[in-house]
C-alpha cells in the first residue's frame, strides 16, 4: 500500500483489501482481471492555461488508461469522470475500436457538475430551495455546448428576459470562472 489515498480507501469498512499502484510501470498489473474501471485522473483547469493545453493532457491520460484497459481488462466497465468528457469518452472508444475491444455497452461518461451549477444558480435566482430544484442540462461540457432547459425545470421558474439570457451563459461559464477564482490557489490534501 502506498500513498495517502490508499491509506484512507483501506479504512472503509467493508471485506476488501486495497492495494496501491505508482506510475505506468504498474498499470498492467492495477488492471488485470478488472470488473470495472473508473477514470478520475486528469489535471484540472488552471488559469493562464488554454482549453487546448488542458485538452491534450486530460485526453493522453485518458488515451492511456484506455489502452491498458484494452490490453488487461477488455471486458470491464468503464467510466470515465476526466474532463472534458464530452471528448475524453470519444477518444477512450476510438482506442478501444483500434485494438478490438470496444463494447459500446461498456463505456460511460459521467457528468452532473453542470446540472449541480444549474440548480445552484436556478436557486439563488429564483429564491427557491436548491434541493427542490430539477433541471435538465443537455449537450456537452464545454462552454456554449451546456444547455440548461429552463423550460423543463421543475419547479416552475420564470426570468425576466434580461436574466433569462444571463443564467445559461453563467452555467456554461461556471468552469472559467472557478479556474479563474484559483489562480495562485495551493493545491492538495489537507488535514483538520
Amino acid at each position: 500500500m502506498t500513498g495517502s489515498p490508499v491509506l484512507s480507501l483501506s479504512h472503509i469498512d467493508r471485506n476488501r483489501s486495497v492495494k496501491g499502484y505508482v506510475g505506468a510501470e504498474q498499470v498492467a498489473d492495477c488492471f488485470k482481471g478488472a470488473d470495472g474501471v473508473v477514470i478520475p485522473a486528469g489535471v484540472p483547469r488552471k488559469p493562464g492555461r488554454t482549453r487546448g493545453d488542458w485538452f491534450n493532457n486530460n485526453t493522453s491520460i485518458v488515451r492511456d488508461l484506455t489502452s491498458a484497459i484494452a490490453d488487461n481488462c477488455p471486458k470491464a466497465l468503464i467510466v470515465i469522470i476526466t474532463n472534458p468528457v464530452n471528448s475524453c469518452v470519444p477518444i477512450a472508444a476510438e482506442v478501444l475500436k483500434f485494438k478490438g475491444k470496444y463494447y459500446h455497452r461498456r463505456l460511460f461518461g459521467v457528468l452532473t457538475l453542470d446540472i449541480v451549477l444549474a440548480r445552484k444558480f436556478i436557486s439563488d435566482s429564483c429564491k427557491v430551495d436548491v434541493n427542490t430544484v430539477d433541471i435538465p442540462v443537455m449537450g456537452g461540457h464545454s462552454g456554449v455546448t451546456i444547455i440548461p432547459v429552463i423550460s423543463q425545470c421543475k419547479p416552475k421558474v420564470s426570468f425576466s428576459q434580461p436574466n433569462l439570457e444571463k443564467i445559461p451563459v453563467r452555467i456554461q461559464e461556471a468552469g472559467t470562472e472557478s479556474a479563474k477564482a484559483k489562480a495562485g490557489a495551493r493545491r492538495g490534501l489537507r488535514q483538520f
